[in-house]
């Protein structure tokens, strides 16, 4: 489980985590244009979050690979898998 102290902060870590993963993915992203954004997002926010980050990206990988390519948006995503309530 990611440690991040309460929901709340959980949600808005995976947003912003999330919403990064699609800038960095471009518009309507292919699998290898996401495989390159998980492989550097963490790197971009830094060493705390970066931690966060890599057990989010390990964890989750296939679910936010296909939500990014899917067009999802990052709070639906991360309702999805449980950090943002629905």
């Amino acid at each position: 489980n990611v440690a991040v102290p309460g929901r709340r902060k959980k949600c808005s870590l995976c947003t912003k985590i999330l919403g990064q993963l699609k800038a960095m993915a471009g518009e309507d992203p292919d699998n290898e244009a996401v495989e390159a954004a998980l492989g550097k997002v963490c790197r971009a926010l830094g060493k705390r979050l970066g931690r966060v980050c890599r057990k989010l990206v390990k964890k989750y990988r296939e679910q936010i690979s296909e939500a990014l390519q899917n067009g999802d948006e990052p709070r639906d995503t991360c309702a999805a898998m449980g950090f943002c309530k629905a």
